[in-house]
């Protein structure tokens, strides 16, 4: 087989439809109830704020976001152990990258994919295009050159 030539697992477009649904509404309830964005390095960082307000919703959605696998886990929907492809301390590193580049950015991929583009936000849509080409790249380097 030819590198490009790959197999997704466990492509289901019923699930990912759905839940691409469920998150575009959480976002516009989010936006509704609080007047927020659904960017999640914006999310956390404000629960990291040890003066910050709004505490209640944002220990809510990100205990949603911990605890909804956990919980499907525990009602039957088996979840595969990650693969990790390097070592942990490439993973802290990388980690701490993606959180400069978010805050340097302004905010994450979800803050600017899901709800900037969905307002028409010019700087969104820019920052996605980077995103996406700047990942494309990155896999083309990494499965292609090195």
């Amino acid at each position: 087989a030819k590198p490009w030539n790959f197999v997704m697992a466990n492509f289901t477009p019923v699930s990912a439809a759905i839940g691409g649904a469920l998150i575009g509404l959480s976002a516009v309830l989010l936006m509704l109830s609080t007047g927020r964005i659904a960017g999640i390095c914006g999310i956390f960082s404000g629960l990291l704020n040890l003066q910050g307000e709004e505490r209640g919703w944002r220990t809510a959605f990100v205990g949603g976001l911990v605890l909804a696998p956990v919980i499907a886990g525990w009602v039957g929907h088996g979840m595969a152990m990650p693969a990790l492809p390097a070592s942990w301390a490439v993973i802290a590193v990388g980690g701490l990258l993606v959180g400069f580049g978010a805050r340097l950015g302004s905010g994450c991929t979800s803050g600017h994919g899901i709800c900037g583009i969905a307002r028409l936000s010019p700087r969104s849509i820019v920052a996605t295009i980077v995103f996406m080409l700047t990942a494309i790249l990155t896999v083309a380097i990494t499965r292609h050159v090195l």
